[in-house]
């Protein structure tokens, strides 16, 4: 048997016609991998020339495929401000092969369309995304994630409350919110109808849950935080600490008299807080803002005394008596008994909430703040200098009895005077006329001129009452006196 030997392989005709077989295997092979490309396909390449006008990308096939000018996304439609040889693209087919057998690509579509498989990746896995605002509606948001335009709705939208004043229109504060980073969450996608709506209020929502266990676990009584005031409401505010929410409760604002909570604050305001406990079981934060002041009761033994009179305003009505406020957080109680000398059924009888009236300090007990307040006290206090002004100043004192008898009898004196006066004067008229009366004064007064003229005078030595024994006879009664 005739051995072969090292060069009759390379004589062999069927190993050239192998190896022709194998080139023309390797050509249908790249053949068919070309004409297996597909519109939409995206697929990845690298730029090998860059023109004004197109790109030449290699993607692996048997020549380069073609990205025009106007599907690059360069700016002002010039690819060479953007691209360079050697970059490295991802690039979407939109047509398998042209005239010239050539592939058409596009590098604007391909980043939409990777946009969509990240955002399939990102909806399936429940992750938060960050996206930019770029146009609005009069629905709500327009923003570009991963390059695909996706649509916030207004009740998906956390800060359009504070996003400008309470009176603006909506549109207008959404257009406050253009070129605004968002944090968002995918709720709804259809990539066939090019749906894509996000929600901020449920990355918010998500991302504040995270953070509010942390900070349940890094919390303790008694650390002091620093925070802004999110809400308020009839029993306290609502204080967010970096990602969770506390609580302040009604009594744990001032140490002063608080109805409401927006006597204190106000929302936006950023205040330091006092966290006064923390309960990871039902996941709430107590806090405080008065334990960050001095206690005003620290300084009541100091300020006031026993005896001493204040001012003080009446906050409360009970059926046992009246709480009076006589300094910011330092209340005392008026007992029934101190509002009135005389017997009182109800304070309201005498006191009225939101009064300030003078008060008598006659109790202090500062360790277990309690405060006694007397009304009566304190008005029998301003009573007594006004009792000193109506007394004498004499050893002796009179009485009303006895202002009451000089009435009298300063009263019985002049109605004594009044009923002699009409006698004295008749008298004295008599005697006038019974000394000048002549027969002329009475041939003149019977002639018809009588009584026509008043009394002129009076002669001055008469005395009221007397008569001469020599008087001649009293003249007719119409008779004229003369002086």
């Amino acid at each position: 048997m005739m051995e072969r030997g090292p060069d009759d392989d390379a004589l062999d005709p069927t190993q050239n016609d192998a190896s022709e077989l194998g080139m023309a295997g390797l050509l249908d092979s790249a053949g068919r991998g070309y004409t297996s490309l597909r519109r939409g396909d995206v697929v990845d390449g690298v730029v090998v020339r860059v023109d004004r006008d197109e790109v030449l990308v290699d993607i692996g096939v048997k020549s380069e495929a073609i990205v025009p000018a106007n599907e690059t996304g360069a700016p002002h439609g010039d690819p060479t401000r953007l691209l360079h040889v050697g970059d490295e693209v991802v690039a979407y087919v939109l047509q398998p092969e042209d005239v010239d057998g050539h592939v058409i690509l596009s590098l604007t579509r391909a980043q939409a369309e990777r946009g969509w498989r990240l955002l399939q990746k990102v909806f399936e896995d429940g992750e938060t995304i960050e996206a930019d605002v770029v146009e609005h509606n009069k629905g709500g948001l327009i923003v570009n994630v991963f390059g695909v335009r996706g649509f916030v709705p207004l009740s998906q939208i956390v800060d359009l409350k504070r996003a400008g004043a309470p009176d603006e229109p909506i549109e207008n504060r959404l257009a406050t919110m253009h070129n605004r980073r968002l944090l968002l969450k995918v709720i709804e996608m259809n990539r066939r109808r090019n749906r894509l709506i996000l929600s901020e209020r449920a990355a918010v929502q998500e991302r504040r849950a995270r953070e509010k266990e942390r900070l349940l676990v890094e919390l303790q009584e008694g650390d002091v935080r620093e925070g802004r005031v999110t809400s308020l409401c009839d029993f306290g505010a609502f204080v967010d600490l970096g990602g969770a929410d506390g609580l302040i409760h009604l009594s744990e604002l001032s140490w002063g008299q608080v109805t409401h909570p927006s006597q204190v604050l106000k929302v936006g305001d950023e205040v330091g807080v006092f966290v006064v406990g923390v309960d990871r079981e039902k996941k709430k934060i107590a806090l405080s803002l008065k334990r960050l002041q001095a206690e005003p009761w620290t300084r009541v033994a100091e300020r006031y005394q026993i005896g001493q009179v204040v001012t003080g305003r009446i906050t409360k009505l009970a059926p046992f008596g009246a709480f009076a406020e006589i300094d910011e957080g330092v209340e005392g109680l008026i007992h029934i008994s101190e509002l009135a000398d005389e017997r009182i059924t109800h304070p309201k009888s005498v006191l009225k909430e939101g009064d300030e009236v003078a008060l008598r300090i006659i109790r202090i007990d500062p360790t277990r703040h309690r405060l006694g307040l007397s009304l009566r006290q304190a008005q029998e206090d301003e009573q007594e200098p006004m009792s000193a002004y109506y007394s004498t100043q004499g050893p002796e004192s009179t009485t009303l009895g006895d202002v009451a008898g000089g009435l009298r009898d300063l009263s019985l004196s002049s109605e004594s005077g009044e009923s002699e006066a009409p006698t004295a004067g008749e008298a004295t008229a008599t005697d006038v006329g019974a000394q000048d009366a002549s027969p002329a004064a009475s041939a003149e007064d019977e002639s018809g001129h009588a009584g026509q003229e008043p009394d002129e005078a009076r002669p001055a030595g008469d005395e009221p009452g007397e008569q001469s024994s020599d008087a001649e006879p009293e003249p007719p009664h119409h008779a004229r006196v003369q002086a």
